[in-house]
Formats: C-alpha cells, sequence, structure tokens
C-alpha cells in the first residue's frame, strides 16, 4: 500500500496514453517519464503498434527502459452481447489482450460496457453470462477486469448498474473502472459512490468536461481535472475517506490536446492530478531525491 509522508493511504496518480494519441508509444513513455510521470495506463492500440513484427519482451523492456509502471490497459470492447462472428473475433482479441497484459505484468484491463440499442432479455442473459467468462479468463491469465460503464450505452450506463452487475458475478477478477466523465455527463449520482468498497475499485480515470450542457457532452469534450464543469474533488474525498490506494489515471480523448508535445502535457497533467490529490510536497521531495 502506497502511503503519505504521514503514513495515510495514497493512491498511485497515473496518465493514459491515450492522452497523446498521435504521438508512437517509445516517445510517450520517454517524454512521461522524463516529465516524471511513470505510472501508465497504456492505451492497447499503442502497444499494438509498437509490437508490430516484435517480440512482447519488448514492450516490457520499453517499460523498464523509461522507468515506467504500466497500471491499466485500455481497453476491450465488444464481449458483452456480440454474436456470430463478430463475437467469435472479438474473443479472439480478448485472448491476445490477455496473454499481452499477463506477458508484462500489466495487472487491469478495461472491459468497455459497449452495449447499444434495445435490449431484450436473451442480451441480458448473453451479457451476463459474458461477464462470468470474461472474468473467470482473466483469473485464468493473471489479470483482473474493470469493467467501465459508459454514459451512453443503454446498459450498464451508470455506477450503481455497473456495481450491481459486478456484484452479480462476484468473483475477485472483476472490478470497476470508475470514470469520471461517465459518471459526471450520464445518470450517476454522487450517492451511489457509497456503493463502493476500496476492493471493488480497480481504477479511477478523470477527466473534466468542458462548458457544454452534459447532454451534448462528447469525448472531445474532456479536459483536465478541475478546470471545467464537473470537478472531481468530491470523488477525490471520497476516495480517500474509503481509504482507496489505486490508481487513479487522467485520461483524455481529445483531438485538441493529441497536439501538444508528449513532455508537455505530461508534466502538466502530472502537476494537476498530483495538487488535485494533494501529492505535490511529495512528489516534489521525490524528485529531489532522484537528483
Amino acid at each position: 500500500m502506497c502511503r503519505t509522508l504521514d503514513g495515510t493511504p495514497s493512491v498511485k496518480p497515473a496518465i493514459s496514453t491515450v492522452c497523446s494519441l498521435n504521438a508512437p508509444l517509445e516517445t510517450i513513455l520517454e517524454e512521461y517519464s522524463a516529465g516524471q510521470c511513470r505510472s501508465i495506463e497504456v492505451w492497447l492500440g499503442h502497444a499494438e503498434q509498437y509490437l508490430d513484427g516484435k517480440p512482447v519482451e519488448a514492450l516490457s523492456e520499453l517499460f523498464v527502459q523509461h522507468g515506467c509502471d504500466p497500471v491499466a490497459a485500455t481497453f476491450q470492447g465488444g464481449l458483452l452481447t456480440s454474436q456470430g462472428d463478430a463475437r467469435r473475433e472479438h474473443w479472439a482479441h480478448f485472448e491476445k489482450r490477455l496473454a499481452l497484459c499477463s506477458a508484462v505484468s500489466i495487472p487491469t484491463l478495461i472491459l468497455a460496457g459497449d452495449v447499444h440499442g434495445p435490449l431484450g432479455p436473451e442480451d441480458l442473459g448473453r451479457l451476463s453470462a459474458s461477464l462470468v467468462e470474461s472474468a473467470k479468463r482473466a483469473a485464468d491469465a493473471g489479470v483482473r477486469l474493470a469493467l467501465e460503464f459508459d454514459a451512453r450505452a443503454s446498459f450498464p450506463n451508470n455506477l450503481q448498474s455497473a456495481i450491481a452487475l459486478v456484484e452479480d458475478v462476484g468473483l475477485p477478477s472483476l472490478g470497476i473502472c470508475l470514470d469520471w466523465f461517465h459518471f459526471s455527463v450520464g445518470p450517476s449520482k454522487l450517492i451511489d459512490l457509497y456503493l463502493l468498497t476500496p476492493e471493488m475499485v480497480a481504477l479511477v480515470q478523470l477527466s473534466d468536461v468542458a462548458d457544454v450542457p452534459r447532454e451534448m457532452a462528447s469525448d472531445a469534450d474532456r479536459i483536465l481535472p478541475a478546470e471545467g464543469n464537473s470537478p472531481p474533488q468530491q470523488l477525490i474525498a471520497h476516495l480517500e475517506a474509503m481509504q482507496y490506494d489505486g490508481p487513479i489515471s487522467i485520461e483524455l480523448q481529445n483531438p485538441q490536446l493529441w497536439q501538444v508535445p508528449p513532455r508537455q502535457f505530461g508534466e502538466i497533467a502530472i502537476t494537476a492530478l498530483r495538487k488535485l490529490l494533494g501529492q505535490a510536497e511529495m512528489a516534489e521531495a521525490d524528485d529531489r531525491r532522484v537528483e
């Protein structure tokens, strides 16, 4: 368990490589690390592009080279209610990604709650069975899945429903990815946070929302936390109260921010996140020790 200087539990601040989507993974890791961010949420498209023609060990070596700790991988979609050939393709892809995460010691794989359109009883049954099966396969690979609800999905589109699904599966290899953007723009309520336990939360993703109506907000409206209409201070306070000490990652799928050089973005983002988490002074002390 990570702890602050006074001995209280401390979360692990991280940045998703999707924040610098246009750059190659090797550049992102080098520049984020130079900017004192070494806990990384890996966008799987980046990892798979880097490994094209290389052995999987090359990714582990890249992490070691830059002193980076991969806290999670994002994301696996298409598992929950797909059918036929599409379902077989998604599950085959899932097996490859589980093997990748296992081989390079990425502990958590985000599972997208990407169910859209009308749902019938058969779809709900397929969704439930898919969650059980995916959690079992993840356990066999030594990886934990984190179900991420999507505010735009049919089901689940809120934290309460996502928690109910995870509890119904009842396997430790399936937890929750709490994306503050989807929490803020969807039907989730602050009282839903009290349904969480520290053991249930596998990853927290932070972003704020630009000055647009919640109903119209898209990924392109994600901005740095505490700079918009949905500042996450209440979430941070709740996580602190329940003694959550896992990773909290900045995830911004904003095309405008993709134009910012990774070194510049990484320094700004990790400084903002540490300030939000009350870890700025501790980070400065760590930096001085490294120097």
